[in-house]
């Protein structure tokens, strides 16, 4: 530490015989750096602060009905990305700074310039922003400002109404393509439908309950004809052995009770038809099976009134029993062949399903295959209707409201005091240069120019012992010129710290007059 602090004197000493270099140096640093500085021309800041109110009341209304994005994401991200090529582009044109263009390199440069010193910065709290841009010319630095504001604030909105357009164009296109696709589907469906009538396992039920259904009602309808054949021919064996037909009647009388037995089975017929058309139609098996059997009994009176040959069972045409039996019989016959209608028209069926049975699961898995397709591309497509009105709800909204309000809180205004350069400061900063670089000159000769102060310095670079020393007698007459040396250096020193002190008034003057 004791040679650190040697040393150090020893330099200190060294520097001390050049110090008149060290206090011309300085002058010519303080000189030059506070004419430089004066010299600096001045730079305006103008500002504008803006708050975006995005609590609007209509987003808690309209919550689920329009679609309705991250509003403060979106201011935040709009301020990060404003300063960009094309929008200082734009700003440089509504500031009329484009008019001082003379070539592409100084637009160029202007733009870069720009792009560097304009800032959009976030004022402290949630959705305050500061505008700030600074110019020689204080008017030019309002106009950015106010350029960049306009941007700001019409930005958002044209974003947003690029934004709804550019999706209600995609949501129409995508709803046109789902509708070309849901049509073909659907005519697909159709044509699938017509295709395979009778195998669709939507149209009656499922294929396999349906064939179960079938065999049950063919079981059923040949239990009733059974039962139906049964009573009939219980009721012939009553007409078999019943009394015998007097044969005393002539030819008359033989043709009319031929014509009267048939007539009444015709009768009984018609009456049943008549009671089946009250709740089926022409083409139902027992109707049809009936309508036959009454033109056979047709063409069989009139085939046996030309042979006039009586019917077997006209045996007792007066009796009222027999007459009776006949006409059950004519009854329970046209019942067994609508049953035999009815049990025949559920064989065709049952065959029929029975043929289709390997058909019949290979079409519902293509049906099912088809109505899957379908039911998605409808899906898609309800949802893209949807989407589309929610679209038109959001455009409706953005066109006659507003969900963000930008509100400028401090037009842009510019101060009468330049924010650039710090004068004060910079003439601090110029006088501890010249002063520091008074000290190293002088420190700096010292080295090129080296002197021995000491004994220890003269024996640590010659290596040889020192015998002794010799002391510099002063004159009085040099004493005198040692302590005017003094007094002149104290005097340029106090005279640079003067001229310090008057800059720093007269700056303080000038900045308080404005």
């Amino acid at each position: 530490m004791h040679e650190l602090v040697d040393q150090l004197l020893s330099h200190v000493k060294a520097a001390w015989r050049y110090r008149w270099y060290a206090v011309g140096l300085s002058w010519i640093i303080a000189i030059g750096g506070w004419i430089a500085v004066y010299l600096m021309p001045d730079r305006y800041e103008a500002s504008a602060r803006v708050y975006v109110d995005t609590q609007s009341v209509l987003r808690p209304l309209l919550s689920g009905l329009t679609v309705q994005p991250n509003v403060d994401q979106v201011v935040a991200m709009m301020s990060r990305t404003l300063i960009s090529r094309p929008t200082v582009e734009k700003v440089i044109r509504m500031a009329d700074m484009d008019i001082r263009l003379k070539t592409s390199e100084e637009k160029e440069q202007l733009i870069t310039r720009l792009t560097r010193e304009l800032s959009i910065q976030s004022a402290g709290r949630e959705n305050f922003y500061t505008i700030a841009y600074t110019d020689r010319n204080p008017q030019v630095a309002k106009r950015v400002v106010q350029s960049l504001l306009t941007l700001f604030v019409e930005g958002s909105v044209s974003d947003k109404r690029k934004d709804s357009d550019s999706a209600r164009i995609f949501i129409d296109e995508q709803l046109k393509s789902y509708g070309d696709r849901l049509v073909a589907a659907e005519n697909a469906v159709t044509e699938f439908k017509r295709r395979h009538m009778g195998l669709m396992a939507g149209e009656r039920g499922d294929y396999y309950a349906q064939l179960v259904a079938a065999q049950s009602a063919l079981s059923q309808a040949s239990l009733v004809l059974k039962e139906a054949e049964n009573s009939r021919d219980s009721i012939k064996k009553q007409l078999e052995f019943g009394a015998e037909v007097p044969s005393l009647l002539g030819d008359r009388n033989e043709v009319e009770v031929i014509s009267s037995e048939i007539d009444v089975r015709i009768q009984a017929l018609e009456q049943k038809l008549d009671g089946l058309r009250l709740n089926y139609t022409e083409l139902h098996p027992d109707i049809i099976a009936i309508r036959r059997i009454i033109a056979q009994l047709i063409e069989q009176k009139k085939a046996e009134a030309k042979l006039k040959k009586p019917s077997p069972s006209a045996a007792r045409p007066q009796d009222p029993l027999y007459l009776q039996l006949s006409v059950t019989l004519a009854a329970a016959e046209a019942n067994v062949a609508a049953i035999k209608a009815r049990e025949a028209e559920y064989v065709k069926r049952y065959n029929e399903l029975k043929a289709a049975a390997n058909a019949v699961p290979q079409v519902e898995a293509e049906f099912t295959q088809l109505t899957r397709d379908y039911m998605t591309t409808k899906a898609s497509y309800e949802q893209f209707l949807s989407r589309r009105e929610s679209a038109r709800i959001t455009r409706d909204m953005e066109a006659n409201t507003s969900v963000m309000d930008f509100r400028v809180i401090d037009p842009p205004q510019v101060p009468s005091v330049p924010k650039a350069p710090n004068r004060r400061l910079m003439m601090s900063l110029v006088l501890l240069a010249a002063l520091g670089g008074g000290l190293g000159g002088a420190l700096l000769i010292s080295q090129i120019r080296p002197t021995f102060n000491d004994e220890r310095r003269l024996r640590e670079v010659g290596g040889l012992p020192v015998l002794g020393t010799v002391v510099m007698a002063w004159t009085d007459a040099q004493k005198a010129r040692r302590a005017r040396g003094l007094v002149a250096l104290l005097i340029s020193f106090t005279s640079l710290l003067s001229a310090y002190a008057a800059i720093m008034v007269a700056l303080a003057l000038t900045a308080s007059r404005a």
